[in-house]
């Protein structure tokens, strides 16, 4: 499990000095900020299903070697738990491949019209596959049943271009994006409120993660020294 919690790393890290100590406890990390608040239910991509196994089995080890402190989490999955990114590699921020909530109407449009599509079809002509094509994986969660039908017979029948697809998803993320952009600009003119939510949120998590912290040394004993 802990080689492909690193493989799935290295993927998003291509290029970087990965041979640190930091790079390798990452995962371990990611484990103690889920089991210092003893959560028992994680949200999570398909994607990060290895760093939930990871932190089970890391609380399962602790509670077997000490006392049982740590609740094993379970991963909760959305319908569509997983999402490539517009270049059709994994989903990054270092890779700059992702649609932000926080992208503006003319970003959107830019970074849609980006994506890549069936690289099999060269020609405007030429029939299209929508089951590989990223575009389309956006428009089966971005876009309504009856038009995702219309677009796979379409495009299967080169009766609709990939620009004018695009185009449709392009428009279908920004009406999604619209309220969200909305309450962004709502938050803004009063950040100072939010600002004290989050210390206020910020000092009832510390209390927690130190309720935790005193049950964990109490179970390795490291009271004692």
């Amino acid at each position: 499990m802990a080689e492909e919690v690193v493989k799935n790393l290295e993927e998003g890290d291509v290029g970087k000095d990965i041979d640190t100590v930091g790079f390798l406890a990452y995962p371990v990390l990611q484990a103690a900020d889920i089991l210092i608040y003893k959560a028992d239910t994680v949200p999570v991509g398909e994607d990060q299903l290895p760093h939930i196994e990871l932190t089970r089995e890391i609380a399962r080890r602790f509670n077997t070697l000490y006392e049982p402190v740590f609740p094993e989490p379970q991963a909760m999955l959305t319908e569509e738990a997983k999402l490539p990114g517009i270049d059709g590699r994994k989903m990054s921020k270092s890779y700059n491949n992702a649609i932000y909530l926080s992208d503006d109407e003319e970003t959107v449009n830019s970074k849609v019209l980006q994506m890549k599509t069936d690289p099999q079809r060269v020609r405007r002509t030429d029939p299209g596959n929508p089951d590989v094509c990223i575009v389309y994986d956006y428009h089966r969660i971005f876009t309504d049943k009856e038009t995702q039908s219309q677009i796979d017979t379409q495009c299967r029948n080169a009766q609709i271009g990939c620009v004018e697809c695009k185009k449709i998803l392009a428009q279908n993320l920004n009406r999604f994006l619209s309220p969200v952009r909305e309450k962004r600009r709502e938050i803004e003119k009063d950040i100072k409120r939010y600002e004290k939510i989050f210390e206020e949120g910020t000092e009832k998590a510390r209390a927690v993660a130190s309720e935790t912290m005193g049950e964990v040394r109490k179970a390795m004993k490291l009271w004692e020294f």
